[in-house]
């Protein structure tokens, strides 16, 4: 995995990963550009199967200022990703279950300067989870202050 772009911290923060996936994404000219220059934001983008192909839905990639209005793109255009047959059958097995969905997690170039994006199957977490992953993180950090002292 090479340089991360964009990671959606919401995700973790709402979800517990269940299994992540690689996936590649359809982009124009003017999307790979706004990427190199980290113009990207995965907060409250979404994965929904449509006809059985898996879309990156809300996913907000902004337009450079060099990029001519008439080539550009739109920012919030629901792009395809690319997987293996095998791949996209788990992710309809996994979101036909009760509470799983598929979350963007990271989205980066590998080592062949391609654009990937990370995409796991979750499950939701209720509230009393999300309170005591805050209170693992704050005791974690207490200690790594402590630490840091002696």
């Amino acid at each position: 995995m090479g340089e991360t772009l964009a990671r959606n911290k919401k995700a973790f923060h709402d979800y517990e990963i269940i299994e992540k996936f690689e996936a590649g994404i359809v982009l124009q000219g003017s999307e790979v550009k706004a990427l190199r220059a980290k113009r990207v934001n995965l907060k409250d983008s979404f994965i929904k199967l449509v006809k059985g192909e898996p879309f990156l839905f809300n996913a907000h990639i902004g337009r450079l200022e060099t990029t001519h209005h008439f080539y550009g793109h739109e920012e919030r255009a629901p792009r395809k990703l690319l997987l293996h047959k095998k791949e996209i059958e788990k992710l309809k097995r996994a979101v036909e279950r009760d509470g799983y969905t598929i979350v963007p997690l990271s989205i980066y170039f590998n080592k062949k300067n391609i654009a990937k994006l990370q995409i796991a199957i979750a499950k939701g977490k209720k509230l009393h989870d999300k309170r005591a992953d805050l209170k693992e993180k704050d005791i974690k950090r207490d200690i790594e202050r402590s630490m840091k002292g002696w």
